[in-house]
């Protein structure tokens, strides 16, 4: 079983930064691949960037390659979004999910995962 907590959602100007922070609890994190998907209002959920469990392997959706960089540390049990030159459109809720597939993880539409938290809300906003 592994817990997932969000946090380090707000409200940034665009053109801002932020970094979001997935700490886990339970067994076997260094296992799972790690992964952050979004929900804007009255749309669907998106896969946003996903990381391998050995951090060997990444994937980042196009709206975001380029600006955003997903990372982990294991010994932390913690996954990061640093999520750079935000716009408006990546206003959203930012879930932190976990799953032994890493490529079920990079395909849309957002899949049932094994794992995921209760979000984080991002707002790009002047």
């Amino acid at each position: 079983q592994v817990q997932l907590v969000e946090s380090g959602g707000g409200l940034v100007q665009p053109g801002g930064s932020l970094r979001l922070s997935c700490a886990a609890s339970g067994r076997n994190f260094n296992y799972y691949n790690m992964g952050w998907f979004r929900q804007a209002p009255g749309k669907e959920r998106d896969v946003v960037a996903v990381i391998s469990w050995s951090s060997g392997a990444t994937y980042y959706a196009d709206s975001v390659k380029g600006r955003f960089t997903i990372s982990r540390d294991n010994t932390k049990n913690t996954v990061y979004l640093q999520m750079d030159s935000l716009k408006p459109e990546d206003t959203a809720v930012y879930y932190c999910n976990a799953d032994r597939d890493y490529n079920k993880m990079t395909r849309q539409p957002v899949d049932d995962y094994d794992y995921w938290g209760q979000g984080t809300r991002v707002t790009v906003s002047s």
